[in-house]
């Protein structure tokens, strides 16, 4: 067991997790930020997701960072990729023209523009970086949080020692480690009287979580993988609530919950720059290929690449029949297991069905010219090196976030709920994808709104804070809060705020509570160029 010690630990090198080292670095303070795989970035690169973000991106609604995250990445590919002239030259540059994003790019894109960001703060010092590393303990003082246990994959363990510790793991892992109150799955309607929620709570009741893989097509090759072995079990699963098989191409439509066929033609001969990707129009999730694309083939000079990528992320893939997160009691590390192994199961039948059976257009079945991309991925057979994880454990807050916040049909078509303690901004609508507890989609049109600092802070104080998706939310709002730039937004609040709390010798709960210090800490993220409250949005 080695020991060390520094100023704020981050454990998780997710979206949020980066943020918040970046802002405490910033700030001028030492940092540890960890990651359970070899690639921060969590959801755009070890779990492969293009961003999902607010349809005024473009314009407004995320934090500098955040923009300076999104202009790396193009122009990462001005600089590297050869471009058609017109695409080099947009503005708006879409690498991947998918319609689920403005800004649809590969995870290595991500993360090589993500490397660079921490890179002068790794040759101060101010950062570092401890890869291949999950949390195991906490040890703690009362409800001080004074060490954190961390193991590599070799079994070793290390043992570091901070004044503040930020919870930023995909499942809020450190919640149960150290004692701190929290929620698993869906609240009952009594406790916030959501319209939503259900009549009981359900603590295991938790989206489903998706193995991400990427595929390129080349017609006349045959790249068929081995079987699954689970294959026979998930062709032939058709859940209750869903129009056929799962390995099909009729799903619910997630708004409506009607059957909606899907569409999958590889290398369409469409210009990429035609594309509009603006999901408040359309969800632009009926044809496959073109949803998550990531590399347009056309976008690039004639000849460049012979095939598109494409990042399946589909109704076909989602997993929900194990909880994949452990709750005292109800859901054991070997189920967890289980659950993971299913989801990828999951994913490769799904490959190995589109390869060998699936309907073509031309009357034919099966493309197996579909060719897995590790190389794309960075993981084994083509999927994401994790799991796609849409609901952590959440914090009992200060501030807990309900459908009465959120909701359109509450709030109103030209509502948003003031925050006078507004740590930053976001929007997507109310996405819940089918759960364990065997929901169906729960999809609700939401409007713009405001991050309470309430949210960031557990009920009793204490030095750890969460920065992800393990904030006050509800299961029904997290469906709302958990997309790529609110995830940064929050670890970049609890970056800075651990860090002011430092420089001031005081307590998140104290900036909180007293006006002079939340006043100079809302100062400071305005001048840091968080947004924190919108203009006068319409049209949601």
């Amino acid at each position: 067991m080695t020991e060390s010690s520094t100023e704020i630990l981050v454990v998780g090198g997710g979206l949020g997790g980066v943020a918040a080292a970046l802002a405490a670095a910033d700030s001028g303070r030492r940092v540890v930020l960890t990651e359970a795989t070899d690639w921060i970035g969590g959801q755009l690169t070890s779990q492969a997701v293009p961003p999902d973000e607010n349809p005024w991106i473009e314009q407004f609604g995320a934090t500098d960072s955040y923009r300076r995250l999104r202009d790396g990445i193009r122009d990462h590919y001005r600089r590297v990729y050869p471009l058609r002239a017109e695409a080099a030259a947009s503005r708006t540059l879409n690498p991947g023209a998918g319609r689920v994003s403005k800004l649809c790019h590969e995870p290595r894109v991500a993360l090589a523009v993500i490397e660079e960001m921490i890179a002068p703060h790794r040759s101060a010092q101010r950062i570092t970086v401890l890869e291949r590393h999950r949390p195991v303990a906490a040890h703690t003082d009362g409800d001080h949080v004074t060490a954190v246990v961390l193991e590599d994959e070799a079994g070793n363990r290390h043992t570091v020692h901070a004044a503040y510790v930020l919870d930023a793991t995909e499942d809020g892992d450190l919640l149960p480690m150290a004692g701190i109150a929290h929620v698993t799955g869906a609240e009952a309607r009594s406790e916030h009287d959501e319209p939503h929620a259900p009549e009981e709570a359900d603590p295991t009741n938790l989206q489903g979580i998706t193995y991400c893989f990427a595929v390129s097509h080349h017609e006349g090759e045959d790249h068929t993988i081995e079987r699954p072995y689970m294959y026979d079990f998930w062709r032939s699963y058709r859940p209750d609530f869903w129009p056929g098989p799962l390995l099909g191409f009729s799903a619910p439509d997630p708004r409506t919950l009607e059957a909606v066929p899907r569409t999958f033609v590889p290398n369409p001969d469409i210009d990429p720059l035609a594309v509009d990707a603006d999901q408040s129009a359309d969800a632009g999730d009926k044809e496959l290929w073109g949803f998550r694309r990531i590399l347009a083939r056309m976008m690039h000079s004639p000849g460049a690449f012979d095939s598109d990528i494409t990042l399946a992320n589909w109704p076909l893939n989602d997993y929900w029949l194990k909880p994949a997160l452990e709750v005292e009691g109800l859901v054991d590390a070997d189920t967890v297991r289980q659950a993971h192994e299913e989801a990828r199961q999951l994913s490769l039948s799904v490959l190995y069905w589109l390869q060998t059976e699936a309907p073509r257009t031309d009357g034919g079945t099966g493309f197996p010219g579909l060719k897995p991309r590790p190389d794309i991925t960075g993981g084994a057979d083509g999927l994401a090196k994790a799991a796609y994880v849409r609901e952590s454990r959440r914090i009992k807050a200060v501030t807990t976030v309900t459908e009465h916040d959120v909701s359109l049909d509450i709030v109103g078509p030209h509502g948003i709920k003031r925050r006078h303690d507004s740590v930053g901004i976001g929007n997507y609508r109310i996405d819940l994808h089918p759960s364990t507890g065997g929901d169906n989609y729960i999809d609700i049109a939401s409007v713009p709104f405001e991050i309470p600092l309430g949210a960031l802070l557990p009920r009793r104080e204490t030095n750890l804070l969460p920065a992800a998706k393990n904030i006050g939310t509800t299961h029904i709002t997290n469906g709302c809060f958990r997309l790529h730039p609110v995830e940064w937004n929050i670890g970049e609040a609890a970056g800075r705020l651990a860090a002011f709390a430092l420089d001031h010798g005081t307590t998140p709960h104290a900036v909180h509570a007293k006006d002079e210090l939340l006043r100079d800490f809302t100062a400071l993220l305005d001048r840091t160029g968080v947004e924190r409250h919108w203009p006068d949005v319409r049209g949601y």
